[in-house]
């Protein structure tokens, strides 16, 4: 080779290695866990994210954020997985979870500036895990599940700093109600909050405190026919997924006529096939009709002619969820319907609200639907996913049976345990085990901060109380004070928090590993402009902008 190097990268390909690509990485990362850490806690900031159709969301959800935002950094989307397993595994806790991931690999940059190999910060990052969720066992506090008043607490904690804060108590109380309908007993006796039989409807122009859990399922549609009966009893429910219609040809055809009568025999033709259908309907046995698809204007007066009353294009969702309401079964071919396949209930129309209610009456029926009322499209869509949390956390604390003192009263007691747990762990996996526990302290120093309190202060006070043995000593950040956070009802599910330093662990460990960075591009735009998110504490190379495109726009 007469000592010529020998290039295998494409023409346009970028490399970059060993620190640069550390670097690149941590702060791609960092950036993410900057981006929703002002958002955590009881007095977090909402963040507003316009997307490029100008759809305006507003929310303090760490999952909705991180992925409503335009990420363009292979890295940064590492960290948003963060968030989107969190929510998948526990329901709530993905702030907690990507600012946790952040601060490990800030401690883990120092630690690779004092020449620490990734391979002993990972290992020791993986003691501190295991030790972590090991201690967060210990100190977590068994509960009945059949405690409503706990789990009460649980709801509302969850609750709190969202949209759902100002009816926490109302919406608390049909949270609990709600899990208690669809709590079952497991085959091998434990129990299990099955929300797949819960539904959540949404409804503006009301207030808050108008929600209601409703026994059954909610359809927001109008009859197809003003001649249509609207409140039944005891009626059998016929559920469709295709359309009362006749089938189009497949291709465009043109027929010639001479005589008027033959296209009146057409459109007589027509006629009777779609009596046909409705017939077809009628000899089921059918008193209701709901169907997914579109309903023809004949058949809906052949329909009201009957009697029937029939709804179109309702959603998939809904028609799915009657099916388990009704104890129906989905019906594709009308001509081949029966009265098996029907489901029995009873319907009832809100026409204040526009909207009807249907009920199970049989064995087979089960299902409730949360009726969520709110002023606006904007308030009605927090308060959902506000909601939505409560209803997982709560289900959690259901199947899990603990919880813990919140107000960064774990974080605080597992840090410490933590570093009297580095006192046994020989080598460099030592710093890195500390380095863990000063990670877990962001979460009360964050909620401080975002409280307008002293951060130190804050965080000295809550040690020295842990450290006399009050393991519940959290803060509260309305007061400032440091009180037992269980024994105030700042309760959090400990699945939750194992979920959120596990996969803290797992991202940082991951970027950790990472010490080549190939790209088939220009690494210096795969981000677009600079100056966003990304931009501060770029590394070298010229990827400093990695997320600046997207998330510069977002935030």
């Amino acid at each position: 080779m007469g000592g010529q190097p020998m290039i295998i990268l494409g023409e346009d390909s970028q490399r970059m290695k060993d620190k640069d690509a550390q670097s690149h990485n941590i702060s791609a990362a960092r950036a993410v866990a900057e981006s929703v850490r002002s958002t955590l806690g009881p007095k977090g900031m909402d963040k507003m994210l316009v997307s490029s159709l100008g759809d305006v969301t507003v929310t303090n959800d760490g999952v909705t954020i991180l992925t409503e935002m335009d990420i363009d950094n292979p890295t940064a989307e590492m960290i948003v997985e963060v968030a989107e397993a969190q929510e998948d595994e526990a329901g709530d806790g993905t702030t907690t979870a990507v600012a946790i991931a952040g601060e490990l690999l800030k401690n883990a940059e120092e630690l690779l500036d004092q020449d620490i190999h990734p391979t002993a910060i990972i290992k020791g990052f993986d003691m501190a895990s295991k030790e972590a969720k090991s201690q967060i066992n210990e100190i977590a506090t068994s509960v009945d599940p059949d405690d409503e008043e706990l789990l009460r607490k649980v709801a509302e904690t969850s609750m709190t700093g969202k949209g759902a804060e100002l009816n926490k108590e109302l919406l608390s109380q049909l949270i609990v109600d709600a899990v208690d309908a669809v709590t079952v007993e497991a085959e091998d006796g434990s129990v299990v909050a099955d929300l797949e039989f819960l539904n959540i409807e949404t409804q503006t122009g009301s207030t808050v405190g108008n929600s209601e859990l409703i026994e059954g399922g909610v359809v927001d549609k109008d009859p197809v026919h003003e001649g249509m009966p609207t409140d039944l009893d005891d009626a059998d429910v016929l559920l469709l997924d295709n359309p009362i219609e006749l089938d189009e040809a497949d291709v465009d055809a043109q027929l010639s006529v001479d005589d008027p009568s033959q296209l009146q025999n057409f459109l007589d033709k027509e006629e009777e096939q779609l009596q046909e259908l409705v017939d077809a309907i009628v000899d089921t046995g059918a008193d209701v009709v709901f169907c997914q698809k579109g309903i023809d204007d004949m058949a809906q007066h052949y329909l009201a002619k009957e009697g029937i009353l029939a709804v179109r294009r309702a959603k998939k969702s809904d028609i799915e969820f009657l099916r388990e309401v009704l104890g129906a079964n989905i019906v594709s071919d009308i001509r081949s319907a029966s009265a098996d396949d029907l489901g029995r209930g009873s319907v009832r129309r809100d026409e204040g609200e526009g909207l009807f209610y249907v009920e199970g009456t049989g064995d087979e029926s089960h299902g409730v639907t949360l009726l969520l009322r709110a002023s606006t499209d904007h308030v009605v869509d927090e308060l959902e996913r506000g909601v939505t949390d409560a209803l997982d956390v709560v289900s959690s604390t259901v199947a899990d049976g603990r919880v813990l003192g919140g107000g960064g009263a774990p974080e605080v007691e597992v840090a410490r345990r933590l570093r009297d747990y580095a006192d046994s762990v020989e080598g460099r996996e030592q710093l890195a085990v500390e380095s863990f526990a000063d990670a877990l302290e962001l979460v009360p120093r964050t909620l401080a901060e975002n409280a307008g309190l002293d951060s130190i202060d804050a965080l000295v006070d809550l040690r020295a109380a842990h450290e006399d043995g009050d393991v519940s000593a959290g803060l509260n950040v309305f007061t400032g004070d440091v009180v037992d956070t269980l024994d105030a009802g700042v309760v959090e599910p400990a699945h939750a928090k194992t979920q959120a330093v596990s996969s803290a662990a797992e991202a940082a460990n991951l970027v950790l590993k990472i010490d080549d960075i190939i790209a088939a591009g220009d690494l210096s735009t795969s981000g677009g402009d600079e100056g966003g998110a990304g931009g501060p504490g770029g590394a070298p190379g010229g990827m400093g902008g990695g997320m600046g495109g997207g998330m510069g726009g977002m935030m």
